[in-house]
């Protein structure tokens, strides 16, 4: 993989084909979100290149999916990078400060593949920011695809302008309102994560990274128009850039989502599952790739859902390790046996199944028997629901989660949060979790959230559908690339 792409990108230029080079960071959301980017692409008749980093922390097993993306998309490539053995010492509690440094370290293996390669276009995620500059050396038109909505994008454009307004960090506020232009008031409580402390190396990271979005010749951001319709406007309007700050072009080119699931173990399982129970009747609960929770919090979830009597498909993974230096290592198979409640399986087996880290959640959600998502909040998740007409319960976990979960909710209305998530303890209580469930899957008020879903879900399909919003806005930009 690591060097077939140079010289596949090196044929398709001499051919007369430059190709297009999409760096993705390495989380595995961002990596999916720009592997369908690069299928959609690849399917015009554009050579894609897609540019591989290894992180010094656990995103999940890539391989086996990349293996199939490459078997199945001929005009897609992978070129994995030299691996940083020593990324640089970076003082953080967040591993997104560390994903920017490798980055960073990164760039000379970076240059090399772009001189060789010689590409049309080079897209960069938002962790990639510092690829830009690259880009411009080499004469190279950089854009952006930013893989989280509207509304996270009208946030870090606006993030300067809030950081020259105060010299608290966000967690010094409180319950203190955060008011962006374009986007409903937040409290500070559910700023993003990594950006809470100001003196933390992952806020200097998105503060660098930020400079560099009116820098790029345009943006693409894995929305629709009509679901994040106001945000959209008033980015484009330029209401949320710096003053003196130009705003790029916007291209709302979404939702994309994965176009097949790779089964992994244990996916067979939940499908044939679903298979036999009824129509609407299950809510699922599955929290990202890399989510993760006490143990204490998984007997109160097993509690309340045995107490709420509704059908479930739960996956649950091994609560965090105490041991600071394992922090970002791949977690063991969880032990239910030792987790769960005593007895718990044997009394749930007929309505529930539990199973271990992973579910196939787009074939999961995509299923006629779910009826109900508890989610962490991911915009991909968030994505996959909206597109299988899924409503949400919101339980945000960690990144810009608590702020999608704000909007999940005030302006889009597809979600209704748990309570307790953000208290000290940050505990949902089974009490809590029983009474959510059982009004998402059976009240008045489930209904109408199930209602409003399915609209959005019209919307969606209309937004990709040939000639649709998003369809449309994605053909214009490649004509503009092959134009160039």
């Amino acid at each position: 993989m690591e060097g077939g792409a140079v010289t596949a990108a090196t044929a398709a230029a001499a051919a007369g084909r430059r190709p297009v080079v999409l760096y993705p960071s390495p989380g595995m959301g961002h990596l999916v979100s720009m592997i369908e980017l690069g299928k959609i692409l690849g399917a015009r008749g554009l050579p894609v290149t897609i540019v591989v980093v290894d992180p010094p922390y656990n995103t999940g097993a890539t391989g086996p999916f990349l293996a199939g993306v490459s078997a199945a998309n001929p005009s897609i490539s992978f070129h994995r990078l030299p691996r940083v053995d020593r990324p640089p010492r970076v003082v953080s509690d967040h591993h997104e400060a560390l994903t920017f440094e490798v980055i960073r370290a990164s760039i000379p293996h970076l240059r090399e593949l772009l001189a060789a390669a010689s590409p049309a276009v080079l897209v960069v995620d938002f962790f990639c920011s510092v690829a830009l500059d690259v880009a411009r050396e080499l004469g190279v038109p950089g854009y952006f695809f930013f893989t989280s909505g509207a509304e996270v994008l009208a946030f870090f454009m606006y993030l300067p302008v809030l950081h020259a307004e105060t010299a608290a960090s966000f967690r010094d506020m409180g319950e203190d309102l955060v008011r962006v232009p374009g986007i409903p008031p937040f409290p500070a409580t559910h700023a993003i994560l990594p950006l809470m402390e100001r003196g933390d190396a992952a806020y200097d990271g998105f503060m660098n990274a930020t400079t560099y979005l009116c820098r790029a010749q345009g943006i693409m951001v894995n929305t629709f128009r009509s679901l994040e319709r106001r945000a959209v406007e008033t980015v484009v309007a330029g209401r949320c850039t710096p003053p003196g700050r130009p705003t790029p072009p916007v291209y709302c080119i979404g939702p994309l989502i994965k176009s097949e699931e790779v089964l992994g173990k244990g996916g067979e399982e939940c499908l044939a599952w679903l298979d036999a129970q009824p129509v609407a009747s299950v809510v699922f609960l599955c929290f990202g790739s890399i989510g993760q929770f006490s143990a204490e919090q998984i007997r109160e979830v097993a509690a309340g859902l045995e107490a709420s009597r509704q059908r479930f498909l739960w996956v649950v993974r091994a609560p965090p390790s105490d041991d600071p230096a394992k922090k970002f290592d791949k977690p063991p198979e969880p032990d239910l046996g030792a987790l769960l409640p005593e007895g718990f399986l044997a009394r749930t087996k007929d309505r529930g199944l539990v199973v271990k880290s992973w579910a196939p959640q787009r074939d999961v959600l995509a299923h006629a028997s779910v009826g109900g998502f508890v989610t962490h909040c991911g915009w991909n998740s968030v994505l996959e629901a909206v597109m299988a007409g899924v409503p949400m319960l919101a339980w945000p976990l960690y990144a810009e989660q608590r702020l999608n979960r704000v909007f999940l909710e005030k302006e889009m209305q597809l979600a209704v949060a748990v309570e307790g998530y953000d208290t000290d303890k940050g505990l949902v209580a089974a009490e809590e979790v029983a009474a959510k469930v059982l009004w998402l899957m059976d009240s008045d008020g489930g209904r109408v959230l199930r209602e409003r879903t399915l609209a959005a879900m019209q919307q969606a399909h209309d937004a990709l559908r040939k000639g649709g919003e998003s369809e449309a806005t994605l053909a214009g930009l490649v004509d503009e690339w092959r134009r160039a």
